[in-house]
């Protein structure tokens, strides 16, 4: 008898999360860990969470000849903040450059959506697709093959990638015409009234969005039961033309 038995198949939620949690989850944890609870510098700690980023981006264009968008973006944002630590001393210029890494997330979700790869899209995979096989296959067959899915992709990364850029805006002009004390709290609302903004306007193109998926994935339920269903005794055989 054989021992040997095969390996269990992976679950499809790991499959769409796992770059989320690597790319995105592990380097702002390390930071965090590094910068808040061991007390390193903001600097050491950005530097050294950006080592996964930096192997994962490398290792991504030396293999696939591709860049890591996620990996990418982490690696973006660190070197941002890297930058802006080293400017201190202006306390206008200190709640102003918070708002510059916003800018950055935003800009590069804007950029990933005329390039063909919408950002924001990986994070919205696994909430619509549920860990269903037959989800995550349509989804994969309308980001690959449908025009209006494609687009319905690029408005929702841009309502939250514009968001983020007029959320910058609105920091950096605060930060140089009203009173620091109240930027203090006014940045937060800022930031909070960004993500407001996006749902609402990203709501429409996710419902589009949703819409598609679970047509797809109806039709294409439909279509492998009748191709696994077996004729009963003595049925005659059925030809679609």
């Amino acid at each position: 008898m054989d021992k040997m038995t095969a390996a269990p198949p992976t679950s499809p939620v790991m499959v769409v999360l796992r770059p989320l949690v690597v790319d995105i989850g592990i380097p702002l944890a390390v930071s965090y860990l590094l910068h808040s609870v061991l007390g390193l510098s903001q600097i050491l700690s950005l530097v050294l969470s950006s080592v996964l980023p930096v192997v994962r981006t490398v290792a991504s264009l030396v293999s696939r000849r591709l860049v890591n968008g996620l990996a990418g973006l982490v690696l973006l944002v660190n070197t941002a903040g890297i930058g802006l630590s080293l400017v201190s001393g202006d306390a206008r210029l200190a709640v102003a450059k918070d708002g510059a890494l916003s800018s950055v997330v935003g800009i590069a979700m804007v950029w990933s959506a005329f390039a063909g790869q919408p950002m924001v899209s990986m994070g919205l995979k696994p909430v619509l697709t549920k860990a269903d096989p037959v989800r995550i296959a349509a989804w994969d067959r309308l980001s690959a093959g449908s025009a209006r899915f494609r687009r319905a992709e690029r408005g929702f990364t841009l309502a939250w990638g514009l968001s983020l850029v007029g959320e910058c805006a609105a920091r950096v002009v605060g930060a140089y015409t009203l009173p620091v004390p109240t930027m203090a709290w006014l940045s937060t609302v800022f930031l909070l009234g960004a993500f407001v903004v996006a749902f609402i306007a990203g709501a429409p193109f996710h419902n589009r969005i949703e819409k598609l998926v679970e047509a797809e994935a109806a039709v294409s339920g439909v279509a492998e039961h009748f191709e696994t269903e077996d004729p009963a005794p003595g049925d005659p055989a059925i030809t679609v033309t």
